[in-house]
Order: structure tokens, then C-alpha cells, then sequence
């Protein structure tokens, strides 16, 4: 069971359909059908991005649902035609639909909920508490926790912490050098997006950076925070046990899911569950895996 006083921490990657991971991170030969089983036999989380682009199914979520193994975790990117519009507030269909579409099929392993915004999206304080107050609070009994990530510079001030922190929601820590990455909590679990993978560095970032970024792992888990990040205000965080979301996203995709493994590593959080090779049959769930990660609600 894990720590009372220690939230916990996952760590993945952007997807799992990638061309260049067929051959550094796939084994070669395994049907595509399979790549999802594979790689959260590697990971312990990963965000959908498909849900971003278009609207799935209920079908399609129970499908991923079960091709994982029962201690996983699904972030689910909220729908372009939700953010990317001039008045946020008139969201509230868009955010009805983007919820009915069958995401509640992932039932426990549904993490948080996205919602990126485009980079030439200005803040503006009323329209953005009017779009917030549409944001739910739970899914057929599922609690949510929803996520912001902005992409403009305006965004980078202490009016949109304080409006953030009132609605219970997370602001992605961007590292970053083209998105504002400031590293100011405004919720009761952290969720980073790390951007800066490069190609010739076989994981992505130095071995130096991965324990870097595993050890700010550790001290958002245990309450604490991280050193050496930019922050907008000198106010301490509340000292609490936060779960914790790392995703190596963008830079050299291709190095991804290598970042992901090393900081796992460099954790000691390897998943327990065997991964399945191309030759193998369908995955056994060890019945002895890690105990499932309860959700909190938004208010916890």
C-alpha cells in the first residue's frame, strides 16, 4: 500500500502510435495492434492524444481499458473544439459532448483531464473563471481532476494562479524553452510536460537530468519543491503528500519512451508486469501488482 505521506508518481509518454518507435522502442515484428499492451507494460502512465483531435468512442476506451494492465493510468487530452475558440465561456456544449463520448470506460485508470491551449490564446480573467466553472467535477461517479496548460506569455501572472488555485486546477510545468514553464502549484498534484528530448542522447536528456527530474519527482510527491525552478511568487506551497504526472512529450519523440524507463529507473519504480513480446500470447495480469491508485476528487 503505498505511504499515507508519499503521493504517487507516474510516468510516461504522448501516445503510443509512433512510426520511429518501431524500431528503438517496439520490438520488431510486433503487430501495432499490441503497441498499447507493450508499452504500459513499460510505463505506468500515458497520455491520449487522440482525444484531442476528435471525439472516440465508448468502445475504443474499453478497448484500451483492457489492453493495459490494472494499475495504469490514462490522461485524456480534452478536445481542440473546446479550447480552441475566441469565448471560452460558450464552452459548455462542447465540454458536455467531449464527456459523453465514453471516456468513463476507463473507469479507475482515468487520470487527469488536458486542457491545452493554443499559444496565441491570451488570458483574459472573466472569460477564463467563466470557462473554468463549465470544467465538471466527476464522471459517472468518477472524480476529475483537470489540468491547464497554457502557451501565452499573459498567462505567466499572479491573477491567473489565484484563479486557478480557487477552481482546484493543475497548471502542466512546461520545461520549455518556447511555452511559459513557470513551476507554481495550483493544485493538490503536480502534472509536468517535459519537452526536451534530444536526438543524440540515447534517453533523451543527460543521465545528470534524469535524476535531476526524478528527484523533483520525489519532493512534489513528498509535499516539498523542487529547486532551480522559475516561479512567479515567492509563496511557499502547502506542504501535502501530491500525486505526480511526468511526460516526456515533444523534442526527439523518438527518445521518449527511453526518458520515460530511465526516470522509472532512476526512481525505482520499474512496473512489475512483464511486457509481452511479439511472440507471446495474451499478457497475465499478476494478481500480486501494485495496489490501484485511488483518485482523489478536486477538493482533496
Amino acid at each position: 500500500m503505498k505511504n499515507a505521506a508519499v503521493g504517487d508518481i507516474r510516468v510516461g509518454v504522448g501516445g503510443w502510435t509512433y512510426e520511429p518507435w518501431r524500431s528503438n522502442f517496439y520490438p520488431t515484428g510486433l503487430v501495432h495492434e499490441r503497441e498499447l499492451e507493450y508499452a504500459s507494460h513499460r510505463l505506468t502512465a500515458i497520455e491520449i492524444n487522440g482525444t484531442y483531435y476528435r471525439l472516440q468512442t465508448p468502445a475504443s476506451f474499453a478497448k484500451w481499458r483492457e489492453a493495459t494492465p490494472s494499475d495504469f493510468v490514462f490522461s485524456v487530452k480534452a478536445s481542440r473544439y473546446t479550447t480552441n475558440r475566441r469565448v471560452l465561456g460558450e464552452a459548455g456544449e462542447s465540454i458536455e459532448k467531449f464527456f459523453a463520448s465514453g471516456m468513463a470506460e476507463l473507469g479507475s485508470k482515468l487520470g487527469p483531464i488536458v486542457w491545452q491551449f493554443a499559444t496565441t490564446k491570451r488570458f483574459e480573467p472573466d472569460d477564463f473563471a467563466a470557462f473554468l466553472k463549465l470544467l465538471p467535477d466527476s464522471l459517472a461517479g468518477l472524480p476529475l481532476r483537470h489540468v491547464i496548460e497554457v502557451r501565452h506569455d499573459s498567462f505567466a501572472c499572479p491573477a491567473y494562479l489565484s484563479l486557478a488555485r480557487q477552481h482546484r486546477v493543475a497548471t502542466v510545468f512546461a520545461d520549455s524553452d518556447d511555452y511559459p514553464s513557470f513551476g507554481d502549484l495550483t493544485s493538490s498534484f503536480v502534472y509536468a510536460r517535459l519537452m526536451k528530448c534530444e536526438a543524440d542522447r540515447p534517453n533523451g536528456y543527460g543521465d545528470e537530468q534524469i535524476t535531476a527530474w526524478a528527484a523533483a519527482a520525489e519532493r512534489w510527491s513528498r509535499g516539498g519543491e523542487p529547486t532551480g525552478l522559475r516561479t512567479l511568487e515567492d509563496l511557499p506551497a502547502l506542504a501535502q503528500p501530491r500525486d505526480v504526472f511526468v511526460f516526456f512529450i515533444s523534442g526527439a519523440k523518438e527518445r521518449a519512451p527511453a526518458a520515460a524507463m530511465a526516470t522509472l529507473a532512476a526512481l525505482g519504480r520499474t512496473p512489475l508486469s512483464d511486457a509481452p513480446t511479439v511472440e507471446s500470447g495474451p499478457v497475465a495480469r499478476p494478481s500480486t501488482a501494485q495496489t490501484p491508485v485511488v483518485k482523489k476528487p478536486r477538493s482533496a
